[in-house]
């Protein structure tokens, strides 16, 4: 099951992290075996996937796709998005590991 495996970073809201846990409480109470949250996401995650036509997945997709659109348009135009370490000197976004994005030379 998890012998081909990579990190990823996931950013849930509390809202869906809290209903995430209660999922995990009551499997563990059903099955009555530990049921971590990382279990949850990733079957949550599983189910998900197969069903990528589904009407509802396909809405929130577009939504979490519109709401991205809307943060990085808004950082462009000098609002910075609540959270985004900005390099107080130039000005200049930085990456999660502080350094400046290198620019593409032509």
């Amino acid at each position: 099951m998890l012998e081909n495996r990579t990190k990823v970073l996931l950013i849930l809201s509390q809202d869906v992290l809290d209903q995430a846990r209660v999922v995990a409480g009551k499997a563990t109470i059903t099955f009555k075996l530990p049921v971590s949250l990382q279990i949850v996401l990733r079957a949550l995650i599983e189910e998900g996937l197969k069903r990528d036509d589904h009407p509802a997945l396909l809405a929130n997709v577009e939504g979490q796709a519109k709401a991205v659109r809307r943060t990085r348009s808004m950082a462009r135009q000098g609002g910075r998005a609540e959270g985004e370490p900005v390099d107080r000197q130039s000005g200049s976004w930085l990456r999660p590991n502080g350094r400046r994005p290198s620019r593409r030379q032509k």
